[in-house]
């Protein structure tokens, strides 16, 4: 599972803007995709996906038939900077960050007890193990035909 951070960079004005205005009014964004830990202990598997200034209803997830976990974040925000001039825009900025990450679950998860909070920023998803039962080989009587 293989995460390559996405760069975008939003500096499009040409450069005679950027001269006669300066820094202040023009700048660059860089978005990346969140940080993501898997974290297996004895009882569960568990995934914590970074995402500050996120909320709960940012986020999907999703579980296939064929036990893929889908992780999506969609978040749409927009920033204006007006001059003192109503309606006249000398900037306005549309911000659209998405996120999509899958991950195929081992066989040893309980699918029925997958739970998901976001707490301080955090996704954490646990996926709690599937409770084995050891079963001891009793003695019994083989039929002959």
């Amino acid at each position: 599972m293989i995460m390559k951070p996405v760069v975008r960079n939003q500096n499009w004005l040409p450069s005679l803007f950027d001269d006669f205005f300066g820094d202040r009014w023009i700048e660059s964004h860089q978005f990346a995709s969140p940080a993501v830990n898997i974290i297996e202990n004895e009882k569960s598997f568990d995934i914590e996906v970074a995402a500050p200034g996120m909320t709960k209803d940012d986020f999907k997830i999703n579980l296939s038939p064929d036990n893929e976990l889908t992780i999506s974040l969609e978040k749409k925000s927009e920033n204006e900077e007006k001059s003192e001039k109503k309606g006249t825009y000398l900037r306005r900025d549309f911000a659209y960050t998405s996120f999509k990450q899958s991950f195929i679950l081992p066989d040893e998860v309980d699918e029925s007890k997958i739970q998901a909070k976001m707490e301080h920023g955090v996704l954490h998803i646990e996926m709690p193990k599937k409770e084995v039962t050891v079963q001891k080989n009793q003695e019994r009587q083989i039929e002959i035909c």
